[in-house]
């Protein structure tokens, strides 16, 4: 294991990095400029650098391009991650489940940056979209659960951040749901799995959950007080 940790060293720093960078590119505030606001979108609304404050606040067209590029960057940078890990495990004969975890710590990095990013002062927005972005390129199951579980909330409540809390707590329940199936079935595309392979992997969406619960904590606070706003769609000048 300590001679594996070495190899893994270099590629996982350089993917942490190249993928800390990618996510701290916030499109909303971008986008929010670009479509002739020239405020800040975190003084906006909410207040937070998202897709659904871009929505309520800027309009449709603008939370379009902001839905797709920050989706996008969060599996490319899962994608790049696991193309490095694959690298490397091909150079040095290492099972093929290592790969997931380039994809994970890139995923984890790219929503750091997202969350933090150095571009715009370390204020971001709370990372949901990026992290189903991760899920899909991880596991499509694990995606499908969790957009399943945020449209269905979405539907009874119009509560965007009760949505999201949930879809974030369903990550690590279908992860260990699926990683134990495959390694079960000693079929899985990336090859036999060892048991703590499904710990590990449970154990890593359990702390993007908690994270990203935690980033809704001012959210909870107005769930419980029955103050959280419901989705509104700003029908802008965006002609």
């Amino acid at each position: 294991m300590p001679e594996t940790l070495k190899i893994f060293a270099l590629p996982a720093l350089l993917t942490a990095v190249i993928s800390y960078l990618l996510g701290s590119i916030s499109f909303s505030i971008i986008f929010t400029k670009a479509f002739g606001h020239h405020a800040d979108i975190r003084s906006m609304g909410s207040g937070n650098a998202g897709m659904a404050n871009v929505l309520r606040s800027v309009g449709a067209k603008a939370a379009t391009f902001t839905t797709i590029c920050d989706f996008a960057k969060c599996a490319g940078s899962a994608m790049i991650g696991r193309a490095i890990f694959q690298a490397v495990c091909t150079a040095n004969h290492l099972p093929a489940y290592y790969t997931q975890y380039g994809a994970f710590l890139a995923g984890f990095a790219c929503i750091l940056g997202h969350l933090y990013p150095i571009y715009f002062g370390f204020r971001g927005g709370k990372g949901i979209l990026s992290t189903s972005a991760l899920m899909l390129v991880l596991d499509w199951r694990i995606f499908v659960v969790a957009i399943s579980v945020w449209a269905v909330t979405m539907i009874l409540s119009r509560i965007v951040s009760l949505s999201s809390i949930l879809a974030a707590a369903s990550f690590p329940v279908s992860t260990f749901i699926f990683s134990y199936l495959d390694y079960h079935s000693k079929a899985s595309q990336i090859g036999v799995l060892p048991i703590s392979y499904v710990w590990i992997t449970t154990a890593i969406a359990l702390g993007f959950a908690v994270i990203l619960i935690w980033k809704h904590r001012a959210n909870i606070v107005r769930l419980k007080n029955g103050t959280e706003k419901k989705m509104s769609i700003k029908h802008s000048q965006e002609s």
